[in-house]
């Protein structure tokens, strides 16, 4: 019998929820950084899959392996903490170094009007 085994009704029900919401939105930013077509629009997709879905899947971790051990697993929520507060702004840096390079090469004009014209021509 594992630790797992011992988890009562009422807390396998939010480990459940809290594992499948991080696996689906870690999902879709994966679809859209796989789907979407311009870089500039790929930037948001993987920051929403990575900080929130890594986040509910830590914090489904958390509760189960706290019940079962007897113990809180502070390891896992600084591992929460650094993702939280290191993708967004790796993504942010990147975005700006990919617009400094468009904009001295001179291939952009403004990212909206860019994003804008790209919407109209899929239509």
């Amino acid at each position: 019998m594992t630790a797992l085994d011992t988890l009562p009704p009422w807390l396998v029900v939010p480990v459940a929820l809290l594992l499948v919401l991080g696996s689906t939105l870690t999902l879709l930013g994966a679809f859209g950084l796989v789907h979407l077509k311009s870089f500039y629009d790929r930037l948001h997709a993987p920051t929403l899959g990575t900080s929130w879905g890594t986040a509910a899947v830590l914090l489904a971790s958390t509760l189960a392996w706290s019940w079962g051990q007897d113990r809180v697993f502070v390891h896992e929520l600084v591992i929460g903490i650094f993702v939280l507060v290191t993708t967004p702004v790796t993504l942010m840096l990147l975005g700006r170094a990919a617009l400094q390079r468009d904009r001295a090469a001179g291939n952009l004009k403004d990212v909206g009007q860019k994003s804008a014209e790209s919407w109209q021509n899929d239509k």
